[in-house]
């Protein structure tokens, strides 16, 4: 299971429910995206280029180990997760709060305010800021956009399994987004949940009230998947 933080994060996100599919049996790795976990004036050098290196850099190496590779991937993580799914096989994907926009009226506009304002400053409480940068660079905004620029013409010829979740508590994107980019995947086998405004952006820690929930309608999609590729055995007849 290859497992993919969001914008200004940590692997530390991904924790809780990293924990829990290695209770389940499932090989599990982390990766950190560049210019994580270090300084928001490193993440103001990188591309999404070199998110999306490192993220293909740990599906080979967990190829080394297992021969059906799922991924889940929480906000820009779920998009380079979705960019992975469009050059190489994967088994399913879990897409936690997936977007196409983000909310903030001024996003669209990082390509020229990082010149003018480089960081965006916000407060974190104690208990998030080791997971989180509280100055955001405005140029990773900036590769944000390009990403999606990136995506939108590949999603019609994805066809990897997938399950989509958005919280219409969040603050950071725009929902209708998430649910516009699970309609345009060409994914033959995708689910799509919303859960109500008491859900936020964050969908895989305790902040989230239905982390429980969310962690099971993942397993389950999961173990759907892993059925559904499973070879026949004899006297197992399947109707395609």
């Amino acid at each position: 299971m290859l497992l993919v933080h969001g914008f200004s994060a940590t692997p530390q996100e991904m924790r809780l429910f990293g924990q829990a599919l290695c209770e389940q049996g499932y090989t599990t790795l982390a990766i950190l995206l560049p210019g994580h976990g270090t300084s928001p004036q490193d993440l103001a050098t990188k591309r999404y280029e070199d998110w999306l290196k490192a993220v293909e850099e740990g599906y080979r190496e967990l190829k080394k180990e297992e021969t059906e590779i799922f991924g889940m991937g929480l906000s820009t993580g779920a998009l380079l997760l979705v960019a992975l799914a469009a050059r190489v096989e994967m088994a399913g994907m879990v897409l936690l709060s997936p977007y196409l926009r983000l909310r903030h009226r001024l996003a669209s506009s990082a390509w020229w305010l990082r010149h003018i304002k480089p960081y965006h400053h916000r407060p974190l409480p104690p208990e998030t800021a080791l997971r989180y940068y509280e100055s955001r660079p405005l140029n990773g905004v900036h590769q944000i956009h390009r990403l999606i620029r990136h995506l939108r013409p590949l999603l019609s010829k994805i066809s990897t399994p997938a399950l989509a979740i958005n919280g219409s508590g969040d603050q950071t994107i725009r929902v209708e987004s998430g649910q516009a980019l699970f309609t345009l995947l060409g994914s033959r086998h995708k689910e799509y949940h919303l859960y109500g405004p008491e859900v936020p952006h964050v969908l895989c820690t305790e902040e989230n009230p239905r982390w429980r929930s969310v962690l099971a309608l993942s397993l389950q999609f999961l173990a759907r998947s892993q059925e559904d590729s499973a070879p026949a055995s004899a006297g197992d007849h399947r109707v395609p």
